[in-house]
């Protein structure tokens, strides 16, 4: 028996036997059939490689969302860039073979992206290297396909987004990568499916591995390779406990969310697109209580119109049922790029033009946003929220604009409903003067992922800061604190819609805190209402 560690991306125990995943082969050295074959062979494997991102960019919409099919659309533009196109020409002319001119001057621009200081760019270098593989690949198709007989365990170096959007996921009992971070393609994925991993293991993906029986343990970050018959017995019956344990939850089904000295708490689901509904109402979440309006942007060619818009929000809305729906405005920007925006390149996006600020700066941008929000307001009840606020002056244009928004609709006859206004506190700026901003609208609700960010002064997507990043921070808590009193001594409301509204060890403190909503993913509701219904509150 082995047993080893990684860093735990999701809880849960999965046993079954290892499928090692193997990358592609670096291209041998291949003889050149001329410049003009091999230059014609590359064009077209660059536009095979081009629709098989189209077809991989709808399989992905529609497993996994739009958020996550848009690298995809990332991926064709950088297959198009004239640094990749006109290096790998140069390679060819000068007597290498397409093949390895691909591989070589993937690695190159792999290596720039790598090594530039913008957490963002150096992302790319990944996706980078799945484009030259894409194209070799259809170079030379000989390979054949990955492919899972029975459920297992799925063991790689790490996985690209490519290579995640094709695997077999019903075969899937678990992830375990040697590479990746909490926030790779591969621990995403495993987030939403719910599936125990682990990434950053001490296990090599050797073949031998093959058929070997793996337990993980995806809370304690943990792994235990062809197990003793106590290690097996004892992690059986954790499974078995941990499956009950689930299928009991269906008892908090309808309930009320409210603790056992009678502090009620509203129970939101977190969605991207119209199409989530489905998984709030299997959720028994009571509401939406964050609709990232961004998603709606992303994977096109332009801007969406205010009638798309409009068509978006109000499926949401007739399809929750009654339930209400927070609808936050776009927060395009920092680790969310669009290319028909046309925003310059910044040194530090996270600190950059998103948000909030290129809607107060971009009227053509904000005003279909806003019309079509008080338009599905009409059909129910709905509410509009702001990210990256970090004034009160923002605020009050904000509310200005809304004025003249519903100004318009009524001159112009069409539908128009109430809409409540809160705005994100997501800023250490906007966390210190809340009592202020509580005086202009109607609720907060607290992203705690950026607020950690920014308080901490830790980019959150560096893997190399993972060990200094601490979401339970005294000063991320303080701030979280002041933030709810100062919303209750002006009479609002405030919730939590980031990751740490899910986090069951915060859950007592944030009922202390007095939070009235937490948001989170609709495959979360039932086990966070159960903690609160068992608190003393």
């Amino acid at each position: 028996m082995k047993q080893g560690t990684g860093k735990a991306v999701y809880p849960g125990i999965a046993i079954g036997p290892v499928y090692v995943y193997q990358k592609a082969a670096a291209p041998v050295q291949a003889q050149s059939c001329g410049a003009e074959k091999e230059k014609a062979a590359f064009d077209a494997a660059c536009e095979t490689a081009k629709a098989q991102l189209a077809a991989l960019y709808e399989k992905a919409a529609k497993e996994l969302g739009e958020e996550h099919a848009q690298i995809f659309d990332v991926q064709r533009m950088m297959l198009e860039d004239l640094d990749f196109l006109e290096d790998v020409e140069a390679r060819i002319n000068s007597g290498t073979a397409a093949v390895q001119a691909v591989h070589e001057t993937g690695e190159m621009l792999a290596a720039v992206f790598a090594g530039m200081e913008d957490s963002y760019l150096q992302a790319r270098a990944a996706d980078m290297r799945d484009i030259a593989a894409r194209v070799v690949k259809v170079l030379s198709p000989e390979e054949a396909a990955f492919t899972m007989d029975e459920p297992g365990i799925l063991v790689a170096d790490d996985l690209n987004p490519s290579e995640t959007v094709q695997l077999p996921k019903d075969k899937i009992l678990a992830f375990v990568t040697k590479g990746g971070s909490l926030n790779s393609h591969t621990a995403i994925l495993a987030r939403m499916m719910n599936l125990p991993s682990l990434v950053q293991a001490d296990l090599e993906p050797d073949e031998a591995l093959n058929g070997k029986i793996m337990i993980v343990d995806g809370k304690k970050g943990c792994y235990w390779l062809e197990p003793d018959e106590k290690t097996l017995e004892e992690k059986t019956a954790q499974q078995a406990k941990e499956q009950k344990e689930k299928q009991a939850l269906e008892a908090y089904r309808g309930k009320p969310t409210v603790t056992k000295k009678g502090q009620t708490v509203k129970l939101y689901a977190n969605i991207g697109k119209p199409e989530d509904v489905k998984a709030v109402l299997e959720g028994d979440a009571e509401g939406v209580g964050l609709m990232r309006s961004e998603f709606l942007y992303l994977g096109r060619t332009d801007f969406p119109t205010e009638e798309e818009l409009y068509e978006a929000y109000r499926d949401v809305v007739v399809g929750l049922q009654g339930r209400p729906v927070v609808i936050r405005t776009l927060d395009i920007g920092a680790d969310k790029q669009v290319d028909y925006f046309g925003l310059e390149h910044e040194e530090n996006p996270a600190l950059g033009y998103r948000g909030i600020r290129i809607c107060l700066t971009r009227d053509d941008i904000f005003r279909p946003q806003m019309r079509a929000i008080y338009r599905a307001a009409a059909l129910g009840k709905v509410y509009a929220m702001f990210p990256m606020i970090i004034s009160v002056q923002e605020v009050r244009k904000i509310k200005a604009f809304c004025e003249k928004i519903q100004a318009e609709l009524k001159v112009e006859g069409l539908p128009c409903g109430e809409v409540e206004l809160g705005i994100m506190i997501e800023t250490p700026a906007a966390a210190v003067i809340s009592r202020e901003l509580a005086k202009e609208v109607q609720f907060f609700s607290v992203g705690t992922n950026d607020l950690t960010q920014y308080t901490l002064a830790i980019d959150r997507q560096n893997t190399n800061l993972d060990e200094f990043y601490d979401a339970h921070h005294p000063a991320v808590l303080e701030l979280l604190r002041m933030i709810a009193e100062n919303a209750h001594k002006e009479g609002i409301w405030a919730g939590i819609c980031g990751e740490l509204g899910a986090d069951p060890t915060l859950t007592e403190t944030f009922l202390q805190m007095g939070y009235d909503e937490l948001s989170v993913s609709p495959g979360r509701v039932l086990e966070l209402r159960k903690k609160i219904c068992e608190s003393e509150g």
